[in-house]
């Protein structure tokens, strides 16, 4: 659920913005991209625990500030897709036929910059799992009695030298999560990437 709610987010923020930005262009690209790049300047991890702990402690308030810090890698690209795509003939087809920018961009456009983004979204999933669990284990994310695998792990290494299994199998469930998911994420790109077939 975490990485489901994470990646909803940032990716509706992502595509939104970087969709304007990247069809607009000229004034209206410099101004949301300029605000962008406000948010990359501030470390991702110190910036969702400072979200997270202004909202409070709670696992939806953990995801909401994962989300926030993670809109703008999806911005930038699908900015860089659609500077590439709309050029493409069949884009100034479009155009010359009378297509209004919404249709262009939302028909013509965004369909094809799919495949980067699931690839990127599947990486993505690991590591939405593993810092919400990290947000988790400092008290900034999901407290008590919420089954979260970070809080349990913080709660379980009071017991590590008693009750060993306790923090390890939240651990190794953590592991298996995110390697699965990047696992899964570098076979989408070697299927979606047409570069990468011989």
């Amino acid at each position: 659920m975490a990485a489901a709610v994470v990646l909803a987010l940032s990716t509706s923020i992502g595509i939104l913005v970087g969709a304007i930005a990247g069809y607009l262009g000229g004034r209206v690209d410099e101004i949301l991209m300029r605000f962008t790049d406000m948010f990359l300047a501030f470390p991702a991890m110190v910036l969702a625990m400072v979200i997270a702990s202004a909202l409070g402690p709670s696992l939806m308030n953990a995801m909401i500030a994962i989300a926030v810090v993670w809109w703008p890698w999806y911005a930038r690209l699908v900015r860089g897709q659609i500077l590439s795509i709309k050029t493409m003939e069949y884009v100034e087809a479009a155009k010359a036929l009378g297509a209004s920018h919404g249709r262009i961009l939302w028909k013509y456009i965004l369909p094809n910059c799919t495949a980067p983004l699931i690839v990127q979204a599947t990486l993505d999933s690991g590591y939405a799992i593993l810092t919400t669990a990290s947000l988790s284990f400092i008290g900034v994310g999901a407290l008590a009695p919420t089954p979260e695998w970070g809080s349990m792990i913080s709660i379980g290494r009071s017991y590590i030298l008693v009750q060993w299994w306790y923090p390890t199998f939240p651990g190794l469930a953590i592991f298996l999560a995110v390697a699965g998911f990047n696992l899964l994420g570098d076979g989408l790109r070697d299927i979606l990437d047409p570069r990468l077939t011989v």
